[in-house]
């Protein structure tokens, strides 16, 4: 069935086009431009101050609306998939915490037997993003640290070809026993080493760039700030052009004078937006779990008992939001950081990312507040506003 979006603003190929229209049919979208409805079995009208822009794609998060990565079952990674489209998201990497090598080899063992098998309007699950355990127990944060271990490529390897080969992110620490071979290891794969939770000095993150390291997982936290006699790997994070940076634009993770700090220094070509949201996100305030640690959520913020930040409950369009209020960064700017960039380090930006004939019809309508009308996943419609068609 051939469906239309007519008289929005679409954002294509780096430019917008007024009064535009935008048609897909299985799954795919077939035409870009401006407004015409040539024969559609199903057309949406929306007003001319809306604005049509690619998917979100969330490289990290652990969970939401109850369900968690580490649960490993189909149902938790089908609640999660069914959750984000409502928040402006359509396709992420399920990403596990430092935990028991058998609780991770479920997680992996499951996402292998969900990947690809999804039901329709689901935000897409590209792979796993595997936080730690090859991690430094200096900045473990949240992440249990009776669990972390020296980098071991014969693990990974395991652990691959558990997950189908669906591993497409690691963070670790490169400054950890043999972190820089299992970098170079990573690059080889095709896989994103990502720097985090690590301890390390700017000559790490040096010599991990030099390995084939492309990112710093949410930058700020978890790694050993700045010092005006060593940059530290914050410091490293934002002076190397050759790293995207991991971004929780919350409030809470990262202060809004320190969140504009990153984007002028990183420019939206380097920056990736992203959630780090746990299972609590869209829940009540309480108690809940993460890689077997109580969670104390209360108004937006999420902590362990020692008043350590532990993930967070952010929805991708509040970070969206934030960005546009805290920066003077532009919608396109967000569709670099939250779109475009994550594909490219996914390995999909060639069906995903942005809004051009032959891709996955992945995009989202937001109104002329940057509230989120509607989102379709892969040509269906998995999140649609009440009352927000004319």
């Amino acid at each position: 069935m051939l469906k239309r979006i007519i008289g929005c603003t679409i954002y294509s190929d780096h430019d917008w086009i007024g009064n535009g229209s935008l048609a897909f049919n299985q799954g795919k979208i077939v035409s870009v431009g401006h407004s015409l409805d040539q024969g559609s079995d199903e057309v949406f009208h929306f007003p001319s101050e809306y604005k049509c822009i690619p998917g979100m794609i969330d490289m990290h998060i652990h969970g939401a609306n109850g369900a968690d990565t580490m649960d490993a079952t189909p149902e938790a990674l089908g609640t999660i998939a069914s959750t984000l489209p409502k928040e402006a998201t359509t396709s992420f990497l399920a990403t596990t915490i430092t935990q028991s090598e058998e609780a991770i080899e479920s997680a992996l063992v499951n996402a292998a037997q969900v990947i690809g098998r999804q039901k329709p309007g689901e935000a897409e699950i590209l792979g796993v993003h595997l936080e730690g355990p090859f991690i430094s127990k200096d900045k473990c944060g949240a992440q249990p640290q009776e669990y972390i271990s020296d980098a071991d490529i014969e693990r990974f390897d395991k652990w691959q070809k558990l997950s189908g080969g669906h591993i497409k992110e690691v963070t670790l620490a490169p400054e950890i026993k043999d972190g820089l071979s299992l970098i170079r290891h990573l690059a080889d794969q095709h896989v994103v080493a990502s720097i985090g939770h690590s301890n390390g000095v700017d000559e790490d993150v040096i010599r991990a760039i030099a390995a084939g390291a492309t990112q710093v997982t949410h930058v700020y936290n978890g790694m050993r700030g700045m010092h005006h006699r060593e940059p530290g790997i914050l410091g490293g994070a934002l002076l190397h052009h050759e790293l995207y940076t991991e971004l929780i634009c919350d409030g809470k993770h990262v202060c809004q004078g320190m969140v504009n700090l990153a984007y002028k220094l990183k420019g939206s070509d380097r920056m990736i937006l992203i959630t780090d949201a746990m299972r609590a996100k869209c829940l009540k305030n309480g108690v809940y779990d993460l890689g077997g640690q109580e969670v104390h959520v209360k108004d937006g913020l999420a902590v362990l008992s020692s008043g350590t930040i532990a993930g967070s409950v952010l929805k991708m369009d509040q970070a969206l939001r934030n960005m546009l209020t805290f920066t003077d960064a532009t919608l396109e700017d967000i569709v670099q950081m939250g779109a475009i960039n994550p594909a490219l380090q996914c390995g999909v930006f060639d069906r995903k990312g942005s809004l051009e004939v032959g891709k996955d019809a992945d995009f989202i309508i937001l109104d002329g507040q940057n509230q989120l009308v509607m989102t379709v996943c892969r040509g269906t419609i998995a999140y649609q506003r009440e009352g927000a068609l004319q």
